[in-house]
């Protein structure tokens, strides 16, 4: 008598269906994170640094490609992307250190 492969298999739905939510919601974020501008606080989320320490360090200059709106500020994140890579460029350039 030939023997039979049999494959047998159960899903658990609210496993599956929480793994499918929290893909969505990654999806979201790389979403919101690839919008054009950006909010004070979503700044701080992609530089890592506290809000204090971007005014001190980028407000100050003109060149920052922020500009406020009321009481907020809004950021250009490709252009707030290109000013850092050459800020980045220009400090390491002197040494590597930032005193604040």
């Amino acid at each position: 008598m030939p023997e039979e492969n049999i494959i047998q298999f159960s899903l658990n739905e609210e496993g599956l269906k929480e793994l499918y939510l929290t893909e969505v919601q990654k999806h979201l974020e790389k979403i919101e994170m690839d919008a054009m501008l950006m909010n004070s606080k979503q700044l701080c989320q992609m530089l890592n640094l506290s809000w204090p320490t971007i005014e001190k360090l980028f407000l100050s200059d003109p060149n920052f490609p922020g500009i406020r709106i009321g009481k907020k500020w809004a950021f250009n994140r490709k252009e707030v992307q290109k000013y850092i890579d050459h800020w980045f460029s220009e400090i390491r350039a002197q040494g590597g250190t930032v005193n604040l």
